[in-house]
């Protein structure tokens, strides 16, 4: 079997004049969790529906599971649509089996199935209630239980956490551990970057219809320079020839400063530096940059910016 799941090669989708998206290429290996990033607008969701053959691209190629077109292998993966719904007169666990149903299973393991997901999950004990009586979170946890029900090699979950409190956000995060550990592979869009710092052994960044970044959370964060921030009140010009050391920014009034670094460069050489040139430190922190960095650094405008640091 091919080691991976999905490949697009030469994605583009036009509406008149609007590209929305533009010359994607990506592929996403076989059970791995790839986070699918960027701002609202970005391409995304569209993306996915090209994926999955509900939007026909203008121009380029896709496979699916080794297939050239989603709808081949349409048994084999599951998809949370970003606009959620349900059968709001259905109980959760009818909802849950008919949607197994129309993947293939037989009726009565779609309803076996159902149940035990709903018991895994912590919904057992609304089972036999009407979806139109669960609380929001409870009807999104349904909805994704109705997607992975006939066990999908490859499950699409689109702005999965849109709309979640933090404790049904810790739950979905779950879901998606769990698949994993079945051996599923999962794709998911969000524009929130602590879910996928998480979660992902893989990441695609878009921005305004484009591919600006594809590879691994560390990679990622070596898109973006390390820096060191320190506090003291001694003279730092040591520093400033200190090999390595690509830029000191004053970043406060009381001696704060922020240092640096070229790729590869060793904050401990900071350190050292510091001891053995008598600058006494009130502070030093070397800590990682965060996606959350990342994010704004290749995005970097201003609706990305209120959006990840909403």
């Amino acid at each position: 079997m091919p080691d991976r799941v999905l490949h697009l090669e030469g994605i583009t989708k036009r509406y008149g004049d609007f590209t929305a998206v533009d010359n994607l290429n990506f592929s996403v290996p076989r059970g791995s969790v790839c986070g699918f990033l960027g701002p609202n607008g970005a391409g995304k969701t569209t993306t996915i529906r090209i994926i999955l053959s509900i939007y026909e691209p203008t121009s380029g190629t896709v496979e699916v599971l080794g297939h050239k077109s989603a709808l081949e292998v349409r048994t084999r993966i599951g998809y949370l649509p970003e606009e959620k719904g349900l059968y709001k007169k259905m109980r959760a666990r009818d909802v849950i089996a008919y949607f197994g149903q129309l993947k293939g299973l037989k009726r009565a393991d779609a309803h076996r199935r159902a149940l035990e997901l709903l018991e895994r999950y912590d919904l057992g004990e609304f089972a036999t209630r009407k979806c139109e009586a669960l609380s929001k979170g409870m009807q999104q946890k349904v909805q994704v239980l109705a997607s992975i029900v006939h066990e999908p090699e490859f499950v699409i979950l689109d702005e999965p956490f849109s709309g979640l409190d933090p404790v049904n956000q810790d739950v979905m995060e779950g879901v998606i551990r769990d698949l994993k550990k079945r051996g599923q592979t999962v794709v998911f869009s969000t524009h929130v970057m602590d879910h996928a710092e998480r979660l992902c052994d893989h990441i695609i960044l878009l921005a305004r219809g484009k591919k600006v970044f594809d590879g691994t959370i560390e990679e990622s964060k070596r898109a973006i320079p390390r820096r060191v921030s320190i506090e003291t009140s001694s003279d730092i010009t040591s520093l400033r020839v200190l090999p390595g050391v690509v830029d000191i920014e004053r970043t406060g009034t009381d001696g704060q400063w922020q240092v640096t670094l070229a790729e590869g460069a060793s904050a401990d050489a900071v350190l050292r530096a510091c001891f053995q040139g008598g600058i006494e430190l009130r502070s030093f922190d070397r800590s990682e940059p965060r996606l959350r960095d990342v994010f704004l650094k290749l995005v970097g405008n201003r609706e990305a910016r209120e959006e990840v640091l909403a």
